[in-house]
């Protein structure tokens, strides 16, 4: 979570769209370069432990001009943690 987060920071998409699970990866991560983001916090996280497969993580990212609240899912994808959606998105 906190490497996507950095990745948007400094746009880059290429990262962002290399740790989005495979089957819902889109052809852009819409990163808007203009965007000055601020902080980042963890608000809870639930499995994403060494022996779980899926995870969410609750976060607040602060940019200027506002707040992105999500609870995220990740899943393993080859050994990796990958973004698969926000929650309700499915």
């Amino acid at each position: 979570m906190r490497s996507r987060y950095s990745a948007f920071a400094v746009s880059d998409e290429d990262y962002l769209l290399r740790t989005w699970a495979a089957r819902n990866r889109p052809s852009s991560a819409g990163i808007d370069a203009t965007d000055r983001w601020l902080k980042l916090e963890i608000l809870a996280t639930e499995n994403g432990g060494m022996f779980h497969s899926e995870g969410v993580v609750e976060f607040r990212a602060h940019y200027v001009g506002g707040v992105v609240h999500e609870r995220s899912r990740f899943v393993r994808e080859n050994g990796q943690w990958v973004y698969l959606e926000a929650e309700g998105d499915s």
